[in-house]
């Protein structure tokens, strides 16, 4: 199977769309547009970091074996925000701003639902605790 196949399987199967590979992986969404049309197909290196940030192992765009079965049972392990604010020494306030605003490469927001009266916006956060503290240099 090729890059742009299995990307679009582990996409599915993680319930993912492009936009949050974009976040995870802290790559442009032009560059994961072509790797998903298959225009483009990433480095061995580059394979297994995008592996790695969408909580895969290392070796799952590489290897012809992958069971997809495990990708099911698999989960992505997160960290709270309020978590990520504590290490990092901000507000929780801070924190879910940026990841509603797109500025972390290792979480974002999505709004859930809106108040019709208030307009008021429900958000849901997602942080991949890997990539946050790879990006972050600690150890978690």
């Amino acid at each position: 199977m090729d890059f742009s196949k299995k990307l679009r399987k582990a996409m599915e199967e993680l319930g993912i769309t492009q936009t949050q590979v974009v976040c995870m992986t802290g790559l442009a969404k032009s560059c994961i547009s072509q790797y998903l049309s298959g225009k483009n197909v990433p480095t061995e290196e580059r394979m297994q970091e995008m592996a790695v940030s969408l909580g895969l192992r290392a070796d799952y765009f590489s290897d012809e074996r992958f069971n997809y079965a495990a990708l099911k049972k698999a989960k992505i392990p997160r960290l709270l925000p309020m978590d990520a604010a504590r290490v990092m020494g901000m507000s929780y306030d801070s924190v879910a701003s940026g990841l509603q605003q797109g500025v972390f490469p290792w979480g974002y927001g999505i709004v859930t639902s809106e108040d019709p009266k208030t307009g008021k916006k429900r958000w849901t956060y997602f942080i991949n605790a890997k990539r946050f503290a790879e990006v972050e240099g600690i150890d978690i």
